[in-house]
């Protein structure tokens, strides 16, 4: 059986003012898998490092980004839950962002 490569995401990274081009678009990269493992019910391994409080944020944002997408995509743009999970992401990916200092990667 194949192993799969774990996706890893260092937050603390951020704190160590280390942030360039390459990390930023590996950091895309695994929130974009991620997203697409969710949808497709694939389980991927994945190392999530930094603070409890900045793992806490993550998720949370990844969280909302999922439920965002999920709303878009069986309820359309126009419905009223949509534009409130589209406001929950919002409100998500700011605290990330202040947070950490990392910019989410779709917005």
């Amino acid at each position: 059986m194949d192993k799969l490569t774990p996706i890893i995401i260092d937050l603390s990274k951020a704190k160590e003012k280390r942030l360039d081009e390459s990390w930023l678009r590996t950091f895309g990269w695994g929130v974009k898998s991620l997203l697409k493992a969710m949808f497709g019910k694939v389980s991927l391994p994945v190392h999530l490092k930094g603070s409890p409080s900045d793992v806490k944020s993550f998720l949370n944002t990844l969280g909302a980004e999922r439920n965002y997408i999920q709303d878009f995509k069986s309820l359309g743009l126009d419905n009223p839950r949509t534009y409130k999970s589209k406001g929950m992401l919002d409100t998500a990916v700011n605290k990330f962002q202040r947070k950490t200092g990392i910019k989410w990667p779709f917005g």
